[in-house]
């Protein structure tokens, strides 16, 4: 008598057995490692416009500032960095729109004969993330005023702290909502 090769009903149900175990298992560690990944990456986000804004500084000689950014075009003023920001030149001494050589008013908003450097649209997942009203940058890459800043950041469970140095050199504190 011919045996026809496939499934008995005893295997598939094993199978889908053991399937269900391991999906009921891997499912909370995945949603774990999306929420990880999502708190990385707005972390590393930052951090690259912190670097961004530090390195043109020094390239070019003249102040440029972060600030945060509803309209992604104009500093919002508040602390809230969750709803995007923004990289700009800083160098508008006196508010005239002229840019004077090896001057800056560091003052944080986007003046007359500015521009943007670049765009950060806002971020996913709703987090709290929340810091200065601005962060600016001398020429020499050190930050103003010279006292370590800090953005604290929270998603979920959660928290890190995006730490600037006085000479302006960023740094993530994993777990820690206070800087060194």
């Amino acid at each position: 008598m011919y045996r026809q090769p496939g499934f008995t009903l005893i295997e598939l149900i094993i199978t889908l057995a053991i399937a269900a175990i391991v999906l009921t298992i891997g499912v909370p560690s995945f949603q774990e490692m999306m929420r990880n990944n999502r708190a990385a990456t707005h972390a590393n986000e930052f951090m690259n416009a912190l670097n961004l804004a530090r390195s043109e500084a020094v390239k070019r000689g003249q102040g440029v500032s972060l600030c945060p950014s509803t309209d992604q075009a104009t500093c919002t003023g508040g602390g809230d960095w969750k709803d995007g920001w923004i990289v700009f030149i800083d160098a508008d001494a006196n508010g005239n729109g002229i840019q004077d050589e090896f001057a800056t008013d560091s003052n944080g908003a986007v003046d007359n004969g500015e521009f943007l450097l670049r765009v950060y649209e806002p971020l996913a997942g709703s987090p709290v993330f929340n810091g200065p009203s601005s962060i600016r940058y001398l020429a020499t890459g050190s930050i103003t005023p010279t006292a370590t800043q800090q953005i604290s950041y929270t998603l979920n469970t959660i928290n890190q702290a995006v730490c600037i140095s006085p000479v302006g050199r960023p740094h993530i504190e994993k777990d820690s909502t206070i800087c060194p």
